[in-house]
């Protein structure tokens, strides 16, 4: 899975931390999730135990998209076989198929590719009726790249209001607030496409929450947002919003535009959603693969936010108190977490959350027993194409430089140059970050001395 992992076995505690996280990874990844969670028998769709009998349905069609639409499509064949009719969906991760259509999109700011093969995909469900079941697949990244301007909005205008959207520091349920108010899918608009057909939507979440109306900016799911909340997101972070935005919204908070469906609408009575992998099962497959490797495991939590070298901080001295006191675990301890966090204010520089959550930690790291790895199970961290990082005590020798980078935003360049940087390529998968923290015992730099 690392493609330079090599570089990174300096000791047998850099190789348990890198064998944790792809266990984690590996563990959110379609095909294992799909295999896990969603069977057929004697003609019976199950999935977490709800019942479709296909015999009920004249056509069963797939639509969808994200990073892992690609893979979870391929996964979904497997299971399905020669009982999808036809589908589609849009991915940046492409994986071989037999009968879904694969179409190009792109993340994370959305492509004139990305609009064409949308509306191709949304074409394929216009004559889907009652007696038809569409499989959804709805995975992180979709917002970006299943693209479908509203009415009087036009490609430029999402980019540019992607790109300050993004840079705003706005939480990414407030982001998608917005988005869901510009699109004819976003905010439940391919479960109204596809209606009057029965909906199941397969979910792996990116979101911290799994709040269904954020992952992918619900396309399958109830908006409890408005018009009104977008416009609130926009002046809260100074957005400057492309005229024909500002405009839609206006229109839609004065009542001119008819809301996104809500949670009360019965275009939701034949819709079933289904989160099959989120962030938390990564962390605990890492979780479990420490515990095999000889360290006391220690979740502390799957849903860690806000600035990446601030929550780099806790997490450093979470290890350091383990290390010094034996508290909340004696060594040899594995530390794992995730969530989302972001790289927000001055600075242009180049790395994404993880890389600087990474940096954030080395900067405190000074004992040989303490490695720290952190990735984006999608592995694609920010806009670079790093996964993350992998850091120690020698990784920061001149701290001044180290806290320059961090407060330029320029992680990436840093630890590249000190050869921190974890590289995958696109994993198949998209769950959140993924972070191990590994405490040694003194003896051999290992877990278990």
């Amino acid at each position: 899975m690392f493609t330079n992992r090599s570089q990174h076995r300096r000791s047998r505690l850099h190789g348990d931390a890198l064998d944790c996280l792809q266990a984690g990874i590996e563990a959110a990844h379609p095909e294992q999730v799909v295999r896990e969670h969603v069977t057929l028998s004697d003609g019976v769709l199950s999935v977490h135990g709800e019942q479709f009998d296909l015999g009920d349905y004249d056509n069963v069609l797939v639509a969808g998209g994200g990073n892992a639409a690609g893979t979870a499509a391929r996964a979904l064949e497997g299971v399905l076989g020669n009982r999808i009719d036809s589908g589609a969906i849009i991915t940046d991760d492409p994986a071989p198929t037999d009968t879904i259509q694969v179409l190009a999109g792109d993340h994370p700011v959305p492509s004139e590719r990305g609009v064409e093969n949308t509306r191709q995909m949304l074409a394929s469900l216009d004559d889907a009726g009652e007696s038809d079941l569409v499989v959804a697949l709805v995975t992180g990244g979709g917002s970006a790249l299943m693209v479908a301007p509203a009415e009087g909005i036009e490609l430029a205008d999402l980019q540019s209001l992607t790109d300050a959207l993004l840079d705003s520091g706005a939480a990414i349920g407030e982001i998608n607030a917005v988005r869901k108010h510009l699109s004819a899918l976003k905010g439940g608009g391919l479960a109204r496409t596809a209606a009057p057909a029965t909906v199941v939507g397969l979910v792996f979440s990116d979101v911290v929450g799994n709040d269904l109306g954020t992952i992918a900016s619900g396309p399958t799911a109830p908006d409890e947002t408005t018009y009104a909340d977008a416009l609130a997101v926009l002046d809260r972070y100074d957005v400057r919003a492309p005229a024909a935005v500002r405009d839609r919204l206006e229109r839609g908070a004065r009542g001119d535009l008819p809301e996104t469906p809500g949670p009360d609408d019965p275009l939701f009575d034949t819709v079933s959603n289904y989160v099959l992998a989120d962030g938390l099962t990564a962390v605990e497959a890492a979780a479990d693969e420490a515990e095999r490797q000889g360290y006391a495991p220690v979740v502390l939590s799957s849903r860690i936010r806000g600035e990446a070298r601030e929550a780099a901080k806790t997490h450093a001295a979470i290890a350091e108190e383990c290390r010094a006191s034996g508290h909340p675990v004696e060594p040899p301890v594995a530390l794992v977490s995730g969530g989302e966090t972001t790289v927000t204010g001055p600075g242009d520089g180049v790395g994404g959350p993880n890389q600087e959550f990474a940096l954030g930690v080395a900067v405190d790291l000074d004992d040989g027993r303490t490695v720290f790895a952190s990735v984006d199970t999608d592995g694609i961290d920010g806009a670079t194409d790093a996964a993350g990082a992998l850091v120690d005590d020698e990784t920061v020798t001149d701290t001044e430089t180290a806290r320059q980078a961090l407060a330029d935003h320029d992680s990436g360049p840093f630890l590249d140059a000190r050869g921190a940087v974890l590289e995958t390529g696109p994993t198949g998968t998209n769950v959140n970050d993924l972070r191990v923290h590994l405490v040694a015992d003194g003896g051999d730099g290992s877990g278990t001395s």
